[in-house]
């Protein structure tokens, strides 16, 4: 059967089958008007990954509608009923931001587990992403889902499941969900309509024990009353930290928060940027614009689900700079690590986490502070499972992604930008308070660590032909690693999907204890670490760039900086990227 006639086929078992009136209409629209949208929404079954659904909105097998989320909801279901047998009440969390569709998403996966007999608590609003993560442990809930698709254009939504920790779902329990989620094979397998009773509307009460576990975290309340007036820039790009960012702000005591009116507006069509990803340095533009109105003295703008934060600050000619992730997470890092030194806390049991493909700098950090250190393979659920082996053994300090997401405290289990924001803010009047910038604080840690410079580069490969030449090219490189890279001999290669990590200098090997990942890294005698990978959500292999260089003063930064940008020029040139 060619392509044609299969989707064909599948679009009509929904015109036969229990959709609505609705839906049926967009399938026949399309089958008389549009063949491509049609093949586009039912060639393929969207896929129940390792952290959930996530795809464009519409009709057909391919989409995020009601159907493809109802039958992941009740795969969920099965999962939950048969993983904690005999329990006397089971329960839910479940939250969603402002993408469109977000709250009928949310609402038709509540109804689902009630119908499932599974307690329901539904947030009565948009809320943050962290703030689902912290409703499981606080309810008790076996598992959580938040619908959302991050900073994915506004085509996306889609739907992330918790487990009991508040963490997203790590093995077994991914790979067990996903085979009942395949399983469900028809709407009509799903149960759809559970009693409201079972659905408890949750809102400020929540709020309120989250914000004040927030404000616990607050290091230097004497630097943010002697600096209450730092006058801060806040975005949320149209999204759910509108309320929450600017409350925490004002709690801990900062009174001049300038925000930028048209932003705040929810909208899940983001109407003011292409992208509301902060990672971008357009979705901050009319924060910085903002900013040099005002002369504020810091700029930060969340995502739309409010777990990743990307700052701009001024820097030494007194002009709005962009910091990339591994540079906030630096600097949050250091202050983390040096008011825990300051105030006594550091007892001999404290660690701090990063990933795999975040900054070095990090770890040369911790060592100098005597302080544990952990990496774990790219996503936030990796840095939640450590949490949780150590709950009640050890303190986390605090940590975090070079894709812009952070934490502190044990309380919340994913990302937290809410929690960042209170933090960057705090240690922004910290340094303040020292007559330093940001800025001044980032050039005293490379004079004494060194100056890393970090950068990202992803190559998209589409369709078939793209995802084999991909293949390839990890094959390419694991046979036959790179001997040399901007001049400096490769002198060990880590390869996660092998486990295996060689010193090419005297052939030893030894055994990397982490899940398997289709991940190789490449280091260099000056200290320089390339990782590649291919990317799990988007048609592209990623290469992440580190590189560094001893810093003698402020005054040479931006020679260092740029001799730094040269050589990751030279490492792409001889990876061929």
């Amino acid at each position: 059967m060619d392509l044609i006639n299969e989707v064909k086929a599948k679009a009509q078992i929904w015109l036969d089958g229990n959709y609505n009136e609705e839906t049926k209409a967009q399938i026949k629209h399309m089958l008389a008007n549009d063949e491509n949208e049609l093949i586009e929404s039912f060639y393929r079954d969207l896929e129940f990954g390792t952290g959930g659904l996530r795809g464009i909105m519409g009709v057909g097998t391919n989409r995020m509608n009601i159907y493809t989320v109802g039958m992941a909801t009740q795969g969920l279901c099965n999962y939950v009923l048969k993983n904690f047998p005999g329990e006397k009440e089971l329960k839910a969390a479940i939250a969603y931001d402002c993408r469109n569709n977000g709250k009928l998403f949310a609402e038709t996966t509540a109804k689902i587990f009630a119908a499932n007999g599974i307690k329901v608590y539904l947030f009565e609003s948009l809320r943050p992403t962290p703030e689902l993560s912290y409703a499981v442990r606080y309810y008790g809930c076996k598992t959580g889902v938040v619908i959302t698709a991050s900073h994915n254009p506004k085509e996306y939504n889609g739907y992330k499941a918790y487990w009991e920790d508040g963490g997203q779902v790590i093995a077994p329990h991914d790979k067990n969900i996903i085979a009942e989620v395949q399983k469900i094979k028809s709407v009509d397998d799903v149960k759809w309509d559970g009693k409201t009773d079972d659905i408890t509307i949750i809102g400020e009460a929540i709020d309120k024990v989250y914000i004040e576990e927030l404000k616990k975290l607050t290091l230097s309340p004497q630097a943010v009353a002697n600096n209450k007036d730092m006058s801060i820039v806040y975005t949320p790009i149209h999204g759910t930290g509108v309320k929450l960012v600017p409350q925490i702000l004002k709690e801990i005591g900062f009174t001049n928060i300038i925000s930028v009116a048209e932003q705040d507006v929810v909208s899940g069509d983001f109407p003011t940027v292409k992208s509301p990803n902060p990672e971008e340095p357009a979705a901050l533009e009319m924060a910085i614009n903002k900013a040099k109105e005002t002369g504020a003295e810091l700029v930060m703008a969340t995502d739309p689900d409010s777990d990743r934060v990307g700052i701009a600050i001024k820097n030494e000619k007194g002009e709005y700079e962009l910091l990339n992730g591994n540079q906030t997470g630096v600097f949050l890092v250091y202050y983390l690590l040096t008011k825990w030194k300051e105030n006594g806390l550091l007892k001999g049991k404290e660690y701090v986490i990063k990933t795999i493909v975040t900054t070095e700098l990090i770890v040369d950090m911790a060592k100098d502070f005597g302080v544990e250190y952990y990496d774990v393979l790219t996503g936030f659920k990796w840095i939640a499972n450590i949490i949780k082996n150590n709950e009640g053994k050890k303190k986390f300090i605090g940590g975090g992604e070079e894709s812009y997401g952070y934490l502190a405290g044990e309380f919340v289990r994913d990302k937290d930008a809410v929690m960042a924001c209170m933090l960057i803010a705090e240690a922004a009047a910290w340094a303040k308070d020292q007559d330093k910038t940001i800025f001044d604080i980032l050039a005293e840690i490379y004079q004494k660590f060194g100056f890393y410079k970090e950068a990202l580069v992803n190559l998209v490969k589409k369709g078939k032909s793209g995802a084999e030449e991909i293949q390839k090219m990890m094959a390419d490189f694991r046979s036959t690693p790179p001997a040399e890279l901007a001049g400096s001999k490769v002198v060990a290669v880590k390869d996660y999907e092998l486990s295996v990590e060689k010193n090419l200098i005297d052939g030893t090997e030894k055994t990397i204890d982490l899940p398997k990942s289709n991940v190789l890294q490449f280091y260099t005698a000056d200290g320089a670490k390339i990782s590649v990978r291919p990317s799990g959500t988007e048609p592209k292999i990623k290469f992440y760039v580190s590189v560094k260089a001893p810093m003698c003063c402020a005054g040479k930064y931006r020679e260092i900086e740029s001799q730094l940008v040269d050589k990751i020029k030279a490492v792409c040139k001889d990876l061929g990227v």
